[in-house]
């Protein structure tokens, strides 16, 4: 079968190999997935780089999440086991950690919903409690993560404030849904945000970016605000001044999804039956913005590495419909 593989450390486009190899063979409890899309994430870039929390040993294949099917023909989500990743013709993954795949959506669809949608689930409610009525700031909002974050806000009834960078991007957040819409590129996003909500700022806001956006989610939070810290793909994790969270009020809350899938399975279950029943009602749809074919997988987790991208690209193996 055919699998990129990641030889050496370093730039996705740089590392990534396309080989000739032998299907993999999954251990005890785990099954062989046909590929039938596998959505780009960050991680991904991130294991390139050998900069992820976990390291595979060397050869691995990444793609960490993806649309399969399973022997019997059932079209299913997973998140692969390493080093036998997505960007391949099979993967392999627990078999008790496989989803139904909604039938509301399509193969790339339905590969770009699982950890971006699962992570702002658990990110704004179990996490941050975000109620009905409350001001949500998203950094990165036409990313693949925000974009799934604005999505998951609106259907909570909240405002939604997109922080972007650019005007393509702009535009893609006021589609998605965004009540304002700040472009850090043009205007001062700290200033902007304030007039947008009297002054009072956000009472959730959901970083996925970290360092100088982060800065501002400590000027912006509202009182009794929560600032949910989901990842760092400006490269910089920054040290929040915690006497600042003690006389403003506010919550700093961390969010590692991958730690459900050890300490609470079940409730992975619950979040994906909710999100199947929004994908039913229209209420969510992961933001596919290319779909491309497998050869151009090392560059599409370039892109993604150097955050040129909106929405998210997904990779479709050879002879998939687009």
């Amino acid at each position: 079968m055919q699998a990129w593989r990641v030889h050496e450390n370093g730039e996705p486009g740089e590392v990534m190999q396309r080989d000739e190899v032998d299907l993999p063979v999954p251990g005890e409890g785990q099954i062989l997935l046909k590929v039938r899309a596998a959505n780009i994430n960050f991680p991904d870039a991130l294991l390139c780089r050998g900069q992820y929390q976990v390291r595979p040993p060397l050869p691995f294949t990444p793609g960490v999440e993806i649309c399969g099917e399973t022997e019997d023909g059932r079209r299913v989500l997973a998140t692969p086991v390493l080093p036998y990743g997505g960007l391949a013709d099979y993967a392999v993954a627990d078999a008790a950690a496989v989803l139904p795949a909604p039938e509301a959506l399509d193969d790339a669809e339905a590969a770009a919903l699982h950890i971006g949608y699962q992570t702002g689930w658990f990110g704004l409610h179990r996490r941050a409690a975000l109620k009905e009525g409350e001001t949500l700031l998203v950094h990165a909002a036409a990313g693949g993560v925000g974009s799934a974050a604005v999505q998951l806000g609106k259907a909570a009834g909240a405002t939604v404030v997109g922080v972007v960078g650019g005007p393509d991007k702009a535009a893609v957040a006021r589609e998605l849904g965004c009540d304002v819409v700040v472009d850090r590129n043009s205007e001062d996003v700290v200033a902007a945000v304030k007039e947008a909500t009297g002054g009072r700022g956000a009472d959730v806001i959901y970083d996925p970016v970290g360092g100088a956006a982060y800065a501002q989610s400590a000027k912006l939070v509202a009182f009794e605000g929560r600032i949910v810290v989901v990842g760092f793909a400006s490269g910089s994790i920054p040290s929040p001044a915690l006497n600042h969270a003690l006389v403003k009020n506010y919550s700093i809350l961390g969010l590692h999804w991958g730690l459900y899938n050890l300490k609470d399975p079940a409730a992975i279950l619950r979040c994906h039956e909710t999100l199947t029943d929004y994908a039913a009602k229209g209420l969510i749809k992961p933001l596919v913005t290319e779909r491309l074919p497998f050869a151009d997988a090392a560059d599409a987790v370039q892109r993604v590495a150097e955050g040129v991208t909106t929405g998210r690209l997904v990779v479709l193996p050879e002879g998939a419909r687009a």
